[in-house]
Order: C-alpha cells, then structure tokens, then sequence
C-alpha cells in the first residue's frame, strides 16, 4: 500500500469517528491490532492496552459516552513507509463532571499489508485527569 492510501485510511478513520460511524472506524485495522493511548492516566475510563478489533469495540463504547465531542481536529499528517504520524487537538467535555478538556496529540498508525496494526496516541494526560478528576 502506498503512503497516500495509508494516508486516506486514516483520514477515513477519522471521518468515521466524528460521525460515529463504528465500521468505518473498524474497516482498515488488522483483526489482531495493538492499539495504546500513552500517559498516566488514573480516572480517565479508557486508555489502556487494547488488542484486536473486539476490543476496539469495547474502546470505543467507552470513548462515544464518555466525552462529548466539541471539537477533534486533525492538523498535520506525515507519512512514510508505512507509517502515518497525525499531530491534532481537541475540544471536549467530560460528561461525569462537564469540565472542559483541550488538548493536543499525536498519533502513529502503523500498517502491514494495508491495514493498520498498531495505532499509539500520546495525549495530554494531565488536561484529560483534570477534567475527569
């Protein structure tokens, strides 16, 4: 698979997380995908150590009703190889406590054979734990 078809995949993947579109999201990952959220994280509900599409569903169960999105925007995407890095930020309210997190993050898709097999977020772990704290 090319660079730019990597690149659309995970375009595509973010288009069906703003609109919640479950499949779409699901559609380019590998059945055994490793897929962390990186950072120290004790009351935010779902980063951790995530394998394989069934467990993907279970995250983003978890992530649909636990933020309300305001605002999640991609900003800058670097590819090669096989490897697509998106730095981005995001607006969102912690619905447990309607506090207000914004953020920036990277993530890093990596692909094998066209499909995504690990996917790493590094997120601003300190404004998520404020906001759910």
């Amino acid at each position: 698979m090319s660079e730019q078809e990597n690149l659309q995949s995970v375009r595509q993947v973010y288009q069906g997380f703003v609109h919640g579109d479950l499949a779409a999201i699901l559609k380019p990952l590998a059945e055994d995908v490793d897929w962390q959220i990186i950072g120290r994280f004790e009351k935010v509900p779902w980063p951790a150590v995530w394998r394989g599409r069934r467990d993907l569903e279970k995250y983003f169960t978890i992530l649909a009703e636990a933020p309300e999105v305001e605002l999640f925007q991609p900003d800058e995407f670097f590819a090669d190889g096989e490897t697509v890095v998106v730095l981005g930020h995001e607006r969102m309210i912690a619905r447990a406590t309607g506090r207000i997190i914004e953020a920036s993050w990277a993530q890093v898709w990596t692909f094998r054979d066209a499909r995504v097999i690990s996917y790493r977020e590094y997120a601003d772990s300190a404004a998520w734990e404020a906001a759910f704290a």
